[in-house]
């Protein structure tokens, strides 16, 4: 197959499938987004910092979300917009909207260095001043970006976690993308990923303080490089046959296929997208196809359809047929996280001997099909291996942890490495199969909602 340059690879898992019967087969596809030119001028963007100050926040928590925003200050430029909001139980505006001037930018520092901790947590009031402070600017500003950082829970003003998302939802028409920083073990990780998911945003679970500037400073440079906006994958279906994707990724049915969004790509980024297809029962020799075309806003992405197919053939035909490994293990490794999730749920909710069972269940279907693949064999026996713990109860920073690496595996984004300001992007082998130590320091910056878990 072949097709812009911006798609690396279009393949299926295996494409051939019994005569007569309906079967379930998985297609990825892999792009990457075009690199910005260095001559290019970028768009301006618009910015509102929102720093959770509560007691909790003190000491080198505060100083490093300080130094974070400083060091973000430093990427914007003079046509560049900014807006600074403190909150603990009171929400301060500590720099109204204004132009990144270098005055503009000294002044904003000073206030920084006045901002310390207190008090108790009304995130949402923090968050909607932030918003606010981005909204009367869109006119001008063809995107804005709410960076919210907090350690702690909702406690005060609006903490339904269902109505801040529906507003968080309500802004992505708008442009208005929320991305959030949870830090250490005690703040509200189910709001978090809501407000961050339902605006088109990103979600980052920050282990340790450390993490803090190079994190948010990989957030704002991300949404500098954007090169496709609004970006998506429609897919054309023939008659009897359903798709959806198992990437988790917001997706809408069109007339005679489905659309799945991929919101903006970043400058040379790299995006796997797992799509379920269900096939229905066709004769020996007959051929069924879908029709893939990416988009996006600006016609960055624009290319002609492109084909994925499957073979109606007999038994024989099917059990010689050849699987392709790199779909298998991206299944493999989307579904693996799926079982997290929902074990970490059943773990919480104190059924220890359930989310056992998942994971074991999960790692004996993988098992059925994976042969002798290493890889796939790494994933069953992660999940075997974890399955113990999670039969008992999980210290609330483990079950954050294995949270967090489901989201890892699960959603096709990878976050930056320790020391490093650049995101790398795609989930994977090496993710995925880490130990955990090194999977422990890269648990950061992914935010993703599951489903059952099922192979």
């Amino acid at each position: 197959m072949s097709g812009p340059r911006t798609l690396s690879s279009l393949r299926t898992d295996v494409p051939v499938v019994l005569a007569g019967s309906p079967a379930t087969r998985f297609v990825l596809l892999t792009l990457t987004a075009p690199e910005a030119p260095r001559t290019a001028v970028r768009p301006s963007m618009h910015v509102a910092f929102v720093l959770d100050r509560p007691g909790s926040m003190g000491g080198i928590k505060i100083r490093l979300a300080r130094e974070a925003v400083t060091q973000a200050l430093g990427m914007l430029r003079s046509d560049d917009r900014f807006a600074l909001v403190a909150y603990d139980d009171r929400v301060d505006v500590v720099v109204e909207s204004t132009s990144a001037s270098a005055e503009a930018r000294r002044h904003a520092l000073r206030s920084l260095e006045e901002i310390d901790a207190r008090g108790s947590t009304d995130l949402a009031g923090g968050w909607m001043a932030g918003r606010e402070q981005v909204a009367p600017h869109l006119a001008e500003e063809p995107a804005g970006r709410c960076l919210l950082v907090t350690d702690g829970l909702a406690n005060v003003g609006v903490t339904d976690a269902a109505e801040l998302a529906a507003r968080a939802a309500s802004l992505r028409p708008r442009h208005i993308v929320t991305s959030t920083f949870g830090v250490g073990a005690d703040f509200d990780e189910e709001l978090l990923q809501r407000l961050a998911e339902q605006s088109g945003g990103h979600f980052y679970f920050i282990e340790s303080p450390a993490q803090i500037p190079d994190l948010l400073t990989s957030e704002l440079g991300e949404a500098l490089e954007v090169v496709a906006r609004d970006a998506n994958v429609a897919l054309q279906l023939p008659a009897g046959m359903r798709a959806a994707p198992l990437t988790r990724l917001e997706w809408c049915p069109t007339d005679g296929g489905i659309r799945i969004g991929l919101g903006d790509l970043v400058s040379g980024q790299e995006f796997e997208v797992v799509i379920r297809v269900d096939v229905p029962a066709m004769p020996v020799g007959q051929a069924v196809g879908v029709h893939i075309t990416l988009a996006d806003r600006d016609g960055v992405l624009a290319s002609p359809p492109l084909d994925v197919t499957w073979m109606g053939a007999d038994e024989a035909a099917v059990l010689g047929a050849r699987r392709d490994r790199k779909v298998d293990r991206a299944v493999a490794a989307l579904y693996a996280a799926r079982a997290r999730h929902e074990a970490v749920a059943l773990n919480r909710a104190g059924e220890f001997g359930k989310a056992r069972a998942l994971l074991e269940a999960t790692a004996a279907r993988i098992a059925r099909y994976g042969g002798r693949d290493g890889e796939l064999a790494a994933i069953v026996r992660r999940l075997r291996a974890e399955a113990a713990p999670f039969g008992e109860d999980m210290d609330p920073m483990a079950r954050r942890l294995a949270r967090s690496d489901g989201f890892l595996a699960a959603f096709c984004r990878r976050p930056p490495r320790s020391g490093s300001a650049a995101a790398i992007h795609i989930g994977g082998p090496e993710g995925e199969n880490a130990p955990p130590t090194a999977r422990k320091m890269a648990s950061g910056a992914v935010f993703i909602t599951l489903g059952p878990a099922e192979v």
